[in-house]
């Protein structure tokens, strides 16, 4: 009985540093095929003369070889996609920049207004997985006292967007550049519930990072993905 050209345990090894130059690249592909030669040649001189190895031993070892050797060119393959979709999501969402956006959040920026108002602010919104009878909302100051409510009445499933007037509930005008908060609750029934709150941001940029492009919303919130973007305004 002929014995295998190199052992099982050796080829787990030469696999696991394929996946390992993958994610690291220390090994490139050359270096594991010699690696591989390297040990094939010194087994071929060591093998029991009276028990040559056979044919289709060899071609089953050169075949396992060849298969990390592609393995690790799909890897780079992938890679190199990877990047692209990276750059053309970063150039995507530089057509965003200047515009209002949408994003998870509930905060409302109060500025000042030339209109008899007096005061303006940026809208609140929600993201709906089913319709609701109602929708209340309770605007919060910033010990999170609720200072006014309104509801909306009917609302199907998805994302809608609504302005609050700025006006407290005794008449009078919110505080301006001053930040307040929105608590919102679905109502189906006798049920309610607390559904997704959105809130508005200004687009003033694009980060590229690690994690791929990502929404410059200025010192007032995190930066978002592309996929957090739930409206355009």
């Amino acid at each position: 009985m002929s014995s295998p050209v190199i052992g099982n345990s050796t080829l787990a090894n030469i696999n696991g540093a394929a996946t390992k130059s993958s994610a690291t690249g220390v090994d490139s592909g050359s270096e594991l095929n010699d690696r591989f030669m390297t040990l094939l040649v010194t087994q071929l001189k060591n093998q029991d003369p009276t028990s040559p190895m056979e044919n289709s031993d060899m071609t089953a070892q050169l075949a396992q070889i060849n298969t990390v050797s592609g393995i690790e060119k799909l890897n780079d393959s992938l890679s190199a996609i990877t990047d692209q979709i990276d750059a053309g999501q970063a150039l995507q969402a530089t057509a965003l920049i200047g515009q209002g956006v949408m994003v998870p959040g509930n905060r409302i920026l109060v500025g000042s207004s030339d209109d008899a108002n007096g005061v303006v602010t940026t809208p609140i919104g929600v993201e709906l997985d089913s319709a609701v009878e109602d929708l209340q909302i309770d605007i919060r100051g910033a010990s999170g006292e609720i200072i006014d409510s309104f509801s909306t009445g009917p609302l199907a499933a998805g994302v809608h967007s609504f302005t609050w007037d700025g006006k407290l509930a005794d008449g009078s005008s919110a505080a301006v550049n001053s930040t307040y908060t929105a608590s919102l609750t679905g109502i189906v029934g006798d049920e309610t519930y607390a559904p997704a709150a959105l809130n508005y941001a200004l687009v003033n940029g694009v980060i590229q990072g690690a994690s791929g492009a990502q929404l410059d919303l200025g010192y007032a919130q995190d930066p978002v993905a592309l996929s957090e973007v739930r409206q355009i305004l």
